[in-house]
C-alpha cells in the first residue's frame, strides 16, 4: 500500500510524518549526538515555525497523527510489566557442633 501525502509519496513512517506536518521530524526530536548548541538552535527555529501563523495548526495535527499511531498500530503499545525476581536470601550458615 502506499502512503501518498500532498503528491508525494512517503516510503518510511518517518517520511510520512516529515510530508503530513511539513517539517523534519527531526526538527522536534532531535539527533542522537547532537551538541548543546545544535539543540539550541533546532529549539529556536521549531519556536519560531510555531509563531508562524502557517502552522498556527501545528499542534493539532501532531496530536491528530498521535491518535492515528495509536489507532493504526495498537500493538505498538503492547506494554508487558517485567517480573523482578524475588530476593534470594543468603543461605545461613549452621553452627559446628
Amino acid at each position: 500500500m502506499k502512503c501518498i501525502v500532498a503528491g508525494r509519496e512517503a516510503v518510511t513512517a518517518a517520511e510520512f510524518a516529515e510530508l503530513a506536518l511539513g517539517t523534519p521530524v527531526e526538527l522536534w526530536l532531535g539527533v542522537e549526538g547532537e551538541t548543546d548548541e545544535e539543540r539550541a538552535a533546532r529549539l529556536d527555529a521549531a519556536r519560531d515555525i510555531l509563531a508562524d501563523p502557517e502552522y498556527h495548526d501545528l499542534p493539532d495535527d501532531l496530536v491528530r497523527l498521535a491518535a492515528r499511531v495509536v489507532e493504526d498500530c495498537p500493538d505498538l503499545f503492547n506494554v508487558v510489566p517485567l517480573v523482578r525476581p524475588a530476593r534470594r536470601r543468603p543461605a545461613r550458615q549452621g553452627v559446628a557442633a
